[in-house]
């Protein structure tokens, strides 16, 4: 039987403590605390009468009692909520990727804070408090970050290292594809200029990123250009450094048909490397157009190859296809006809050609589209007893992966529009968002959940801590976990 015992201690206070007697002797169950005071005593008294109220009969006595989640709210100091789990899962992530080993912890959990809410430098450091309870000097990202832009090349091997061993990469296929980044001002410098915006924001000065990612969309590589920089001549440095870095063996790029123009062509197959990228079909010659034309069934699955200076050209035909393009061809030349009946200065459309003064529907071109309608080109220097033709369709088809991966950026990521103004920051930021980039395409391969759903999801794990003033200990509570996180 369990009872209360009061006993003065050597410094004068009372210890209140839970007995009970065996065999002639007094063993101690549980020691509830020491009181200075009458009302301390007091305290300590109900929660001794708490625990032998509580105890079941069916517990040894000498096993020890659980009592930190026994707490008197006037004796309890409440200390926050927090998302530690959250922290503690993109934090495991992070180390399972192998990115911990470069041992910058501010930038790892700036990492964590981009994936979780975007934000400023400045304010991520804020968020990490409020969401984690996590302290970092402002001071520390002024002082740390220069030495973070050396980092580039061994996070990148890190990530090819941990594609390898997790995703099977082998270097055999990767997709190349570049966007453009703007900034919030309207003046140019040397890295950042107008240029082609994919944003439409041609009037705002810019930056290029080139991505490589795996055929799963897994991210390995990126690069910089300067914002006015011509895309097609973005992917053979991309390419030649990263062969110059890694010891590739076997090598095909996949790009869309603006990386197609001869010296890319040339340059690639001097490097030994395969490439199948997208052909515009619109600027080939009327002879090829012609035969094309002729040899090809308009049949679903339908394709044929032709020879040419750029590698094999491959041609395929949907019917889906053909319904698109037909209805794109007869607006724009819906346009052109009321453009011609009401002329309007500055505007260029399509489907019109002008004498003189004159314009009028340029019918030839008409007569040219309507023989592509429906059919799609490729370009490849694969032979069809390595990659038939359904091969490299296919294999082109995948691109998408950069797209996906460029829309978790800008879009989950918030890597546009960018506020930075200087060169250094600038890559900084690129830099971390990469890395947020390799977190969330890794969740989103391993739960097969998107990046949105996963955080939303972790961030209703909360924990909460309060300290119990008797006992002089700090509680935590944590809500149930979410499934996902334990695949």
């Amino acid at each position: 039987m369990l009872r209360i015992r009061v006993v003065k201690t050597a410094s004068g206070s009372s210890a209140v403590q839970v007995v009970y007697y065996k065999n002639g002797k007094r063993i101690i169950f549980k020691h509830i605390g020491s009181a200075s005071n009458s009302n301390e005593l007091e305290s300590l008294k109900l929660v001794a009468k708490d625990v032998i109220k509580n105890f079941d009969p069916e517990i040894p006595f000498f096993e020890e009692a659980k009592l930190d989640n026994l707490l008197y709210l006037d004796k309890t100091e409440f200390l926050g909520v927090y998302s530690t789990f959250l922290h503690e899962v993109i934090s495991g992530l992070i180390s399972q990727v192998g990115l911990d080993r470069i041992g910058k912890k501010l930038l790892l959990d700036l990492v964590t804070i981009r994936i979780v809410e975007p934000a400023s430098k400045l304010r991520s450091i804020e968020l990490l408090e409020s969401y984690f309870g996590i302290k970092h000097r402002r001071q520390s990202n002024y002082q740390s970050s220069p030495q973070w832009l050396l980092l580039k090349e061994e996070i990148e091997n890190i990530v090819v290292e941990f594609a390898k061993s997790n995703y099977a990469f082998d270097f055999d296929l990767l997709f190349y594809d570049v966007t453009t980044l703007y900034f919030e001002t309207f003046e140019e410098d040397e890295l950042r200029r107008n240029g082609s915006s994919k944003d439409n924001k041609s009037q705002q000065p810019q930056i290029i990123v080139a991505l490589m990612v795996t055929k799963e969309g897994f991210p390995i590589a990126y690069s910089i250009f300067f914002g006015n920089t011509f895309e097609g001549h973005t992917i053979i440095p991309v390419v030649n450094g990263f062969i110059k870095k890694h010891p590739v063996k076997e090598f095909t790029e996949v790009a869309d048909a603006a990386m197609i123009i001869t010296t890319n062509i040339q340059a690639l197959l001097s490097n030994n490397i395969n490439y199948i990228v997208g052909a515009r079909l619109g600027n080939l010659s009327s002879d090829l157009i012609e035969q094309i034309n002729g040899s090809i069934t308009r049949e679903d699955g339908e394709s044929i190859r032709i020879k040419t200076d750029n590698g094999h050209l491959i041609c395929a035909y949907s019917s889906i296809r053909y319904r698109k393009d037909k209805y794109e061809m007869e607006k724009q030349i819906e346009k052109a006809r009321a453009i011609i009946e009401t002329p309007s200065k500055g505007k260029k459309v399509k489907f019109i050609k002008t004498t003189g003064e004159q314009a009028l529907l340029n019918q030839a071109l008409i007569e040219k589209s309507k023989k592509l309608l429906g059919i799609k080109g490729y370009y490849t220097n694969l032979d069809e007893n390595v990659a038939s033709n359904q091969t490299i369709i296919e294999r082109y088809h995948e691109l998408y992966r950069v797209e996906q991966a460029f829309r978790i950026s800008k879009h989950d990521l918030q890597t546009r529009p960018i506020f930075h103004f200087k060169e250094d920051p600038i890559n900084l930021h690129i830099l971390i968002c990469f890395m947020a980039l390799v977190v969330s395409k890794h969740i989103e391969l391993a739960t097969g959940d998107s990046i949105k759903k996963f955080i939303t999801e972790c961030r209703k794990v909360t924990a909460s801590s309060a300290t119990n003033h008797l006992t002089r200990k700090v509680n935590c509570f944590r809500t149930q976990l979410y499934q996902a996180t334990q695949k």
